[in-house]
């Protein structure tokens, strides 16, 4: 026990500063390798915890593919972080505005908060035993009863982020030749196809 509890605090320790260098480096590629150690952080508590699997599809999911993605993006696109800093002053009093009703409503989400019935009693034996149940047949169990409604909904969430930022991101540039799908549905025969009788020897 005594082991398990310096291992869960080294990691917790580290999980915490890597959270902390993720939001206050200035470099974007460096944000994203923190992001890949919280995420191993992470995987190593799941491991603690007995979570095996979730632990296996962090590291294979969040760390081989979305980090990974995330570097080689910010790695290739040019950022100008001198254009990016100069807007900061701008819009710091709308985000301070934001930032401070965020904390409001988390301090009356806690102060509010009250345990379920039974929760409590329940602390001392949270996953059920190996031999009657696995590990990710319990988990999937969890998920797909008790917490449907809310794990649709984080895919929501998700699918409407990720349309957000390909909106915000989407650029037009001068030289960029684009498709124009209804364009190319419009167009007729007779626009873009000419029959000419050529001559005998008169062609180019």
């Amino acid at each position: 026990m005594v082991i398990q509890s310096i291992v869960f605090y080294v990691f917790s320790c580290a999980l915490l500063i890597c959270g902390v260098m993720v939001i206050s480096a200035r470099n974007p590629v460096h944000s994203v390798l923190w992001l890949i150690a919280a995420f191993f952080q992470a995987a190593g508590l799941f491991v603690l915890m007995g979570a095996e699997f979730l632990a296996m599809i962090l590291v294979i999911v969040y760390v081989g593919a979305v980090a990974v993605l995330f570097l080689f993006v910010v790695m290739m696109l040019d950022i100008n972080f001198v254009e990016l800093r100069r807007g900061v002053v701008r819009y710091l009093p709308i985000g301070g505005l934001i930032g401070l009703v965020l904390v409001s409503e988390l301090v009356a989400m806690v102060s509010g908060w009250v345990p379920a019935a039974g929760a409590l009693a329940q602390l001392g034996a949270p996953v059920p035993p190996v031999d009657q149940i696995s590990n990710t047949r319990a988990l999937g169990q969890l998920i797909y009863t008790q917490y449907f409604y809310l794990f649709q909904t984080a895919g929501m969430i998700l699918l409407v982020a990720m349309i957000g930022a390909i909106v915000l991101t989407l650029r037009s540039r001068e030289g960029v030749r684009r498709q124009n799908v209804p364009a190319q549905l419009a167009r007729r025969r007779e626009d873009v196809v000419a029959v000419r009788k050529v001559p005998t020897r008169g062609g180019v």
